[in-house]
């Protein structure tokens, strides 16, 4: 055993191994398999070599079948996978920024950017609602937006092609001499007795992104439309025979009238004719622009008239046609009227020398009126966008910031005038929504809208406004209960309200399209019941300047009484442009039919056989209704085209997620959030 054992270890171990022997063209890699790419590539070659020509061809044919099969599945899938990409794009740019706030739709340019935009308890926005109608797009087929460009004149403004709207970024925030005053057409005796958003703007030829629309099939112009071209035709006839390059056309002598020698019309008539279609009329108006109108003039201008008609009809015309000599002449205007905020309270004057560069209140007082000095808000802070200087921007901002923080408000109401001195109000106990005040409020809301709704302080002052209005100036009126909003004088209430608060209607739809709380949608349509009801309980069936409602009852009277002081009729906007909002937002087609009987009405009682409309002085004597010889450049501005946005069903013709109109029915962008 042991011997045994002994002589096993003593064995060496063994050894497991596979021994293999190759050639020597192997062992050089001259020849057999070396799995190198070549030595593959000449191997498929020698199978496929090995192959009939049968079973080649029958590859091959297989081959080329397949691949017709992809293009053909390509082409059919593509355009449903490109519209599913598009959409997830796009419900992804519609989430909401602002906590608590869901956005209905996007706005369409950069908005200066603020971090503390907290609405956390505000309430969900409602979208823009479609007519009742089956829904069309796209009103006359030149209707376009085109990128703002600085440096390149558009050649061809009208092409129909392509709607490009190119953003902007932005950083952080930060009349005469006479004795009477003018308020927005009406003669009116003188009185005896938010942070901002971002005040470092970037150059706007250097935008961030660039968002492009493809251009919608245009829609046929139905036939109340067509009236409303066939009325501005009228009236621009008149103009360009009589008046042409002057301020406002005196129909009934062939004349004119100046105001500030600018040619108020025309400006405040550029972007009507853009959206009407009126390409040969536009081309000749943007002819005088470019060869006749200048500002070098020794003319006073009013701040607020020559902001919101000419600032305001030069950007909106630049923002609809792409045409950079409108922005230009924008910026020359805008300079000029820098002046007016030179006061010790950096409270405008009214007053501007434009020629001189002064800047002077009226002659019998140092006062403001409020409504002024607060509705230039929206056009001066685009022009700061456009222009890259934020000089104009943080002058108006400035005067925002101030009205904000003053005491004689009376929940949320303001008084009518402010001292460019001592920045204080004046003439307190006195509140309206009606001259002197109005579109205070109008630009509260507004300003919101236009900078992305993140100025958080004009939104307060605003709500608070219209709890005041509820408050205060609610009342309704007998037999009919009308509601309609009076005035109130040192604590005594005043069954008066003017024509010119007949924008509040469309404002509150407006906030209530825009989120606000829906009572403001349920007011605004009992004001524009209480709006149509002072043309339709008239005469003539159009309403005067001024009503006053009875609060009882008596046999024989209607809701509506009219003084004689009280009973002209200067062809105003306002309750037209409520009931394009209320039908915008609505589709109720009443809206619609009530705007049809004041256009009527207008043709009746107000057209010039040569050529233009009149103001007129009785609305209550059909037979006789003593045309005054005037017609404001505001009924071409404003009264015509906000007819024909009413009665037009598409909803993308100026839609109001993109845009917002300013006091002179003037279209300016909503800033998109950067």
């Amino acid at each position: 055993m042991y011997s045994a054992a002994a002589a096993a270890a003593a064995l060496p171990p063994r050894r497991d191994f596979i021994s293999v022997t190759l050639s020597p063209e192997e062992a050089v890699g001259t020849g057999g398999y070396n799995n190198s790419k070549a030595w593959r590539r000449r191997s498929c070659w020698r199978k496929w070599k090995q192959l009939s020509r049968l079973q080649r061809s029958v590859i091959l044919f297989l081959f080329a079948f397949l691949a017709v099969c992809g293009v053909i599945s390509y082409t059919s899938m593509g355009e449903p996978w490109k519209s599913l990409t598009y959409k997830s794009l796009d419900d992804q740019r519609i989430e909401p920024e602002i906590p608590g706030l869901k956005l209905a739709n996007p706005a369409v340019l950069p908005a200066p950017q603020k971090a503390d935009a907290n609405l956390g308890d505000s309430p969900e926005l409602s979208p823009q609602k479609p007519p009742k109608p089956p829904h069309v797009r796209r009103g006359p087929s030149n209707l376009q937006i085109k990128p703002p460009r600085r440096d390149v004149r558009l050649k061809t403004r009208h092409d129909t092609s392509r709607v490009v709207e190119e953003p902007v970024q932005a950083d952080k925030e930060e009349k005469t001499e006479k004795s009477v005053i003018s308020w927005r057409g009406a003669v009116i005796e003188p009185d005896q007795s938010t942070e901002p958003p971002s005040s470092k703007i970037k150059d706007p030829e250097k935008p961030s992104s660039v968002e492009a629309e493809v251009q919608k099939e245009p829609v046929p112009i139905n036939e109340r439309q067509m009236a409303v071209i066939e009325a501005f035709h009228h009236a621009w006839k008149g103009y360009k025979d009589f008046a042409w390059g002057h301020d406002e056309l005196k129909p009934l002598s062939k004349s004119y009238s100046e105001w500030f020698g600018l040619g108020l019309t025309l400006i405040d008539a550029l972007d009507t004719m853009w959206i009407l279609g009126l390409k040969e009329e536009f081309e000749e108006a943007r002819k005088w622009v470019a060869n006749n109108l200048v500002f070098d003039k020794n003319v006073d201008v009013n701040l607020f008239e020559s902001t919101i008609r000419i600032l305001g009809g030069l950007l909106s015309t630049y923002h609809l046609s792409g045409d950079s000599l409108f922005l230009e002449k924008a910026k020359d205007i805008g300079n000029r009227l820098m002046p007016a905020f030179k006061t010790p309270s950096k409270i405008p004057y009214s007053d501007v020398n434009i020629g001189r560069g002064t800047a002077h209140p009226p002659r019998w007082t140092s006062d403001s009126t409020v409504a002024e000095v607060t509705s230039i808000q929206l056009e001066f802070r685009e022009l700061s966008r456009l222009s890259g200087d934020e000089k104009f921007q943080k002058a108006v901002d400035e005067v925002m910031k101030h009205v904000h923080t003053l005491s004689g408000k009376n929940d949320g109401l303001v008084p009518m005038f402010i001292n460019t001195n001592s920045g204080q109000f004046t003439h307190l106990g006195v509140y309206t929504l009606g001259a002197r005040a109005d579109s205070y409020y109008e630009y509260l809301l507004k300003q919101w809208i236009q900078g992305g709704k993140k100025e958080n302080e004009l939104l307060e002052d605003y709500m608070r406004a219209i709890e005041g209005v509820k408050k205060h100036l609610l009342q309704r009126s007998q037999p009919r209960k009308l509601t309609f909003v009076g005035e109130l004088a040192h604590g005594h209430f005043s069954a008066k309200m003017d024509h010119l608060v007949c924008f509040l209607p469309g404002t509150l739809a407006l906030g209530a399209h825009n989120g606000l709380t829906a009572d403001h949608m349920k007011l605004a349509e009992a004001l524009i019941e209480t709006c149509y009801q002072m043309y339709a309980q008239v005469e003539t069936g159009l309403s005067p300047e001024i009503v006053h409602f009875n609060l009882h009852a008596q046999k024989g009277h209607k809701d509506v009484e009219i003084k004689p002081a009280d009973r002209h009729n200067l062809l105003r906007p306002e309750t037209v442009e409520s009931l394009f909002y209320m039908y915008r937002f609505t589709g109720d087609k009443k809206y619609q039919d009530w705007g049809w009987e004041i256009l009527q009405n207008f043709n009746k009682y107000t057209r010039v056989p040569t050529g233009g409309y009149t103001s007129i002085n009785n609305v209550q004597n059909p037979s006789n209704p003593e045309p005054r010889d005037k017609m404001e450049s505001f009924f071409l501005g404003e009264t015509l085209k906000y007819m024909f946005l009413l009665f037009s069903d598409d909803i993308d013709l100026i839609n109001l997620d993109k845009y917002v109109f300013n006091t002179e029915a003037h279209p300016l962008p909503i800033w998109v959030p950067a």
